[in-house]
């Protein structure tokens, strides 16, 4: 069965309140992945409806403190890992050894985006099933555009990603771009294999119509209709895990020491600060 009807599938079940069939399910997932469910606001497997309510689970807020809340500080935005980061080569980002991809490929071919981000930085973020999956904010920000791009569902598990060419310019991704006080900021939600839907918190699920066709927003950067979120706010959410990946203008952020491929990251920690 093809990938995307295989997610389509998924979808339909991790949507529907299936009784009896939905606890199994849940259960069988808790043990399967080692979740802590103690973190949870709701701790039972019982107080979930669907498996989408409990995949997108919401933490006891005092677990993930925006311990990054001085101002020149960004935050991670998600629990995870980081796959990669460092410096964006011109329009070439490290993936793995022996595999880059491109910038522009990344954002859906979008010229103007990619400019603004050429010889900056990214730092590329893996969720595992276990993870919390609700995306957080890095730094303040204005939303000016958001991107789908229509693509392939591989996974994006740290093996897929050592041997799959080109992994995160090929899968199905939305990309939001933010303006902060440093200039732009990127988000890239990346999808993968059996994720469900990708959604943000100005447009809920993101359902593009079918096809293969790029789809972009505008949004405006002042007024009442302007889209602001705040460092630590929520921003999106995958139902099923996948990666977020976040690029930098040049001389804008210095990341942490102490990071590097591997290191586990928790929303609300410091990712870096700014490169002054």
């Amino acid at each position: 069965m093809p990938k995307h009807a295989i997610s389509r599938a998924m979808g339909k079940f991790a949507a529907a309140e299936a009784g009896w069939f939905t606890q199994v399910f849940i259960r069988w997932f808790i043990r399967q992945y080692k979740i802590d469910m103690s973190e949870a606001i709701l701790e039972q497997p019982s107080d979930y409806k669907t498996f989408n309510e409990f995949f997108t689970r919401y933490l006891k807020p005092e677990l993930r403190p925006l311990l990054a809340n001085e101002p020149h500080l960004f935050a991670h935005p998600v629990d995870g890992a980081i796959s990669q980061l460092g410096d964006i080569d011109d329009d070439r980002i490290f993936q793995a050894k022996g595999h880059d991809y491109s910038l522009l490929e990344l954002l859906g071919g979008d010229t103007e985006a990619a400019e603004q981000f050429h010889d900056g930085e990214f730092a590329t973020i893996y969720l595992a099933p276990k993870d919390y999956h609700r995306i957080h904010m890095p730094c303040d920000g204005v939303l000016r555009k958001m991107i789908y791009v229509p693509g392939d569902l591989y996974s994006v598990n740290p093996l897929t990603v050592a041997h799959v060419p080109n992994l995160f310019a090929r899968n199905e991704r939305v990309i939001a771009i933010f303006d902060g006080e440093f200039g732009p900021f990127a988000m890239i939600l990346v999808g993968a294999t059996i994720v469900a839907s990708i959604g943000t918190v100005w447009s809920g699920t993101v359902t593009p119509p079918k096809g293969t066709d790029v789809h972009t927003w505008h949004y405006p950067a002042s007024g009442d209709q302007a889209i602001r979120l705040k460092k630590g706010e929520e921003m999106g959410h995958f139902k099923l895990g996948s990666t977020v990946i976040l690029l930098f203008p040049d001389d804008v952020i210095d990341f942490d020491d102490d990071l590097e491929p591997g290191s586990v990251t928790r929303m609300g920690e410091i990712l870096g600060e700014r490169d002054d």
